[in-house]
């Protein structure tokens, strides 16, 4: 699609080492940023203003899009990850690929209104309850594709191979539609999807114990083939740790690396119980890890080593995961605030690293190499935080960088702009009227 060429004023825009006052930002037909103009101290005629700091724009590189049906919900009681899980599953059953791209719709009309132009949806519900295929194998992926597209944000679909309850065991009646049964019937599925100019298709290994050992390769090799990314969930539990040394003799992290599932393109998730050598695996071969610390507290999962990741070689992202919030400037401000928790100590990342997180980083994981910076030549995505709320107002706005991560949040988000295209304008969502609402409906619509 040909966009109109505009140019939007910045305020301030953070450049990726400093806040700059007064930056043109100038987008060509193609979505790309053609030129940018430091130094311009006034809105220029015709341009749209954007009032407060301009960001790039947030990658939110792991989502359970149907999870946000179960906010609030899975507050009520007690319980752990296990338990948790079980709930979740009721829903899971009740999708259909109509509800889900309603749903889905609306949840990432929420995510562009936090300021997120891109997603990584870590998809798994592919078949019809009991696993019986849809007339169109991919009808499930497909829809995600297409509310991804209404509601203006990009997505990479991390089609995701779920063969198994654990460890070789038969999936559970609830995991039936997650399962094309091997690793080959899988990556035949999988191969159909067709990319969009917003969609990107990449691969996710749902965990160790939900792909046998010996179709862990080929997984792998489809994401490797097509240069796609491959994600994956890894120690998320010490459970699952404990199966698989039983089963395997080793840790999830080696065994990965093992079957050839480790390397720049990969992304774990969560890696939250590692040991010295998982850390060195991971950080060694390149492997970057996503750290969704909002639903890592709300599962009461743990805290990983992020530091220690990140030192040993591992380039970290930031993800929303089962949408207990959706909100990446938190989970950046979390990572760091949970690690000062861990240590007594602070300032383990600046505001400048963790933003780096929070865009660059992440959209490289959802291979959108040139995403996530304002500069001539990337993708024209970037978003505006307001710097005069009740929680923003105050610092100098050389400090936008460090206010935009330890006091601002998805409410301040103002504007959001994806290829060009002013998707969120002034706090409004631009082609999905009403987000609330939209999202009490399809929510609604699961419950019944």
């Amino acid at each position: 699609m040909s966009l109109t060429p505009q140019t939007y004023w910045a305020e301030h825009a953070w450049l990726g080492t400093h806040v700059e006052p007064g930056v043109a930002i100038e987008t060509g037909a193609d979505g790309r940023i053609t030129a940018l103009r430091t130094g311009v101290p006034a809105p220029p005629v015709g341009g749209v203003t954007l009032r407060g700091l301009t960001l790039p724009g947030l990658a939110n590189a792991h989502s359970h899009a149907f999870h946000r049906a179960l906010r609030g919900l899975v507050q009520i009681g007690s319980g752990t990850f296990w338990t948790w899980r079980e709930f979740m599953y009721q829903y899971a059953a009740r999708l259909t690929p109509d509800s889900y791209f309603a749903l889905a719709r609306a949840v990432y009309a929420e995510m562009a209104l936090a300021g997120i132009t891109c997603v990584g949806e870590f998809h798994y519900v592919h078949h019809a309850p009991g696993g019986t295929r849809y007339a169109d194998p991919n009808a499930m992926g497909e829809a995600l594709i297409a509310a991804a597209a209404e509601a203006g944000i990009r997505i990479t679909l991390l089609d995701t191979a779920y063969l198994s309850s654990g460890f070789g065991a038969a999936p559970s009646p609830h995991q039936l539609r997650f399962s094309d049964g091997t690793a080959d019937a899988w990556a035949e599925r999988v191969s159909a999807l067709i990319p969009a100019p917003h969609a990107r298709i990449g691969a996710a290994i749902h965990s160790v114990r939900a792909v046998p050992a010996g179709q862990l390769a080929t997984v792998a090799q489809w994401a490797a083939d097509r240069q796609a990314p491959l994600h994956v969930h890894l120690s998320e539990q010490t459970a699952e740790n404990d199966a698989c040394r039983e089963a395997h003799g080793r840790t999830p992290t080696r065994l990965l690396a093992d079957h050839g599932a480790l390397g720049p393109r990969t992304t774990a998730v969560h890696a939250t119980h590692l040991t010295d050598e998982d850390i060195a695996l991971l950080g060694s071969t390149g492997t970057g890890v996503c750290m969704c610390p909002t639903t890592e507290r709300d599962l009461a999962d743990g805290i990983g080593p992020a530091t220690l990741l990140q030192g040993a070689g591992s380039p970290l992202s930031l993800g929303s995961d089962s949408h207990a919030v959706i909100d990446i400037l938190e989970e950046a401000r979390a990572m760091e605030l949970d690690e000062r928790l861990r240590t007594r100590t602070r300032g383990h990342w600046t505001a400048a690293q963790l933003l780096r997180a929070a865009t660059e980083d992440g959209h490289t994981a959802l291979g959108w190499d040139s995403a996530g910076r304002i500069e001539s030549g990337a993708l024209a995505d970037f978003t505006t935080v307001r710097l005069d709320s009740v929680r923003t107002a105050g610092p100098l706005p050389r400090l936008g960088a460090e206010v935009a991560v330890f006091a601002a949040s998805n409410a301040d988000v103002l504007h959001t702009v994806v290829g060009g295209r002013h998707i969120v304008r002034d706090g409004q969502h631009q082609l999905v009227p009403q987000v609330p609402l939209a999202l009490s409906e399809s929510i609604a619509a699961l419950r019944e």
